[in-house]
């Protein structure tokens, strides 16, 4: 229970508005048990500084990531996808299937609502195409809705899928139909969890906390003490970006620096534009920029400049159009990232546990970060402004036309 329970806690890109989607790319949406702390009328934190600690903060789970971090992980080089962090295997030969040629394979996917989910399932299809055993992938789109997801989930387990890969829409609603598919044929949880652990394998990526303090840390190193920070979040009350703070959060209330507003942009780069705007005006300087996401963090830079300031530390995330920005002008800036290479993962575990080999109960893949380093590795001229960076899918056939490249 511990695998997808842990992730349910903070499992991180949403919506309505299709960029404002970006960044809730794999959160849970379930509501929890109560409103966070920071959420106002005028999304700001209701105290001064980074407020009171989110509810979805576990310090059990905010040192595992940590230390999972730190960690070497296992499986071939220079595919990260086929890694494993700290893995407990498990077998399946009870899985193993008498026709290995012959693979349906099918995908209830909670949506396709943003460009990551997008990025994400033109990796999967692409791995799916590498193995010519699967003859047949089945992908039914919940929507975004529950009760969508539910009926597929219903569906697929009765068509006689060989094995059901599952990227819940949220957490604690879709849990009973993820149970009863396991009754009836192996299953593969990833990206968002789900309340129990009857799935084969959960597949995702260290966590909300590893990124959250990747990019705090880096502004404590970067900017002066009692410098200025504005920390700019999506949403409240969703796991993986709620963890992500918590984590910044445990760093800015370690150091030096004065977080002077935490502000809610609902992902919309033109409320992110006028929150900065606003920050500038009444706070004189900014002196670091902490984002929960990159979606926004262009739009952030655009209003430094338009302000005539020069552009502070700042965090973003694997978004081209961020790493774009972050090399033309130069910027002091650091991307962690929330890989679209996991999307190849859940095919690859699933025709591992139908030839009956050992998986990780939950496989925890490694979580990169750009930096002014390896930020030349990931830009990657003639992508689209929404492609994401880490998609693992750049030696797959079909690229980079399939994913809108040139």
């Amino acid at each position: 229970m511990t695998l997808i329970r842990t992730v349910r806690g903070r499992a991180l890109a949403a919506g309505a508005a299709l960029l404002g989607a970006v960044l809730v790319t794999s959160c849970t949406s379930d509501a929890p048990p109560e409103s966070p702390p920071a959420a106002s009328g005028s999304g700001s934190t209701a105290d001064a500084g980074t407020g009171k600690q989110s509810t979805f903060f576990e310090q059990a789970e905010y040192d595992r990531q940590l230390a999972l971090a730190g960690e070497t992980p296992e499986g071939p080089a220079g595919k990260p996808w086929e890694q494993m962090l700290n893995p407990q295997m498990v077998d399946t030969s009870q899985y193993k299937t008498a026709d290995p040629g012959g693979i349906e394979l099918c995908f209830s996917n909670a949506g396709v609502f943003n460009p990551w989910r997008q990025v994400g399932l033109k990796n999967m299809r692409a791995e799916v195409k590498l193995h010519k055993e699967i003859t047949k992938f089945t992908v039914l789109d919940a929507q975004g809705k529950d009760d969508k997801q539910i009926s597929d989930i219903q569906e697929l387990s009765a068509r006689g899928c060989d094995a059901l890969i599952v990227s819940p829409n949220t957490t604690a609603t879709l849990t009973p139909a993820v149970k009863q598919a396991c009754g009836k044929l192996p299953v593969v949880v990833f990206d968002r969890g789900v309340e129990t652990d009857c799935a084969v394998t959960f597949v995702n990526p260290i966590g909300g906390y590893a990124y959250g303090a990747v990019a705090a840390d880096f502004l404590v190193e970067k900017v002066k003490p009692k410098g200025k920070i504005l920390a700019l979040r999506i949403s409240p009350g969703v796991d993986v970006l709620e963890t992500r703070w918590s984590a910044a959060k445990v760093a800015f209330d370690k150091s030096e620096l004065d977080v002077v507003d935490v502000k809610f942009t609902d992902g919309d780069p033109a409320k992110a534009k006028s929150i900065v705007t606003d920050a500038l005006t009444r706070h004189g300087d900014i002196d670091g920029v902490w984002m929960d996401s990159g979606a926004t963090a262009v739009a952030a830079v655009e209003a430094f400049e338009d302000a005539g300031k020069d552009v502070p530390p700042i965090t973003g995330e694997d978004q081209q159009d961020f790493l774009q920005a972050w090399q033309d002008k130069d910027l002091t800036a650091i991307a962690p990232a929330y890989p679209t290479f996991q999307w190849r993962t859940p095919v690859i575990a699933a025709l591992n546990i139908l030839k009956g080999q050992k998986v990780p109960k939950e496989w925890k893949l490694p979580q990169p970060t750009i930096t002014q380093e390896n930020l030349a590795d990931y830009l990657k001229p003639g992508m689209p402004p929404l492609h994401y960076a880490m998609c693992g899918c750049e030696s797959m056939p079909g690229f980079p036309k399939d994913w809108g490249g040139k």
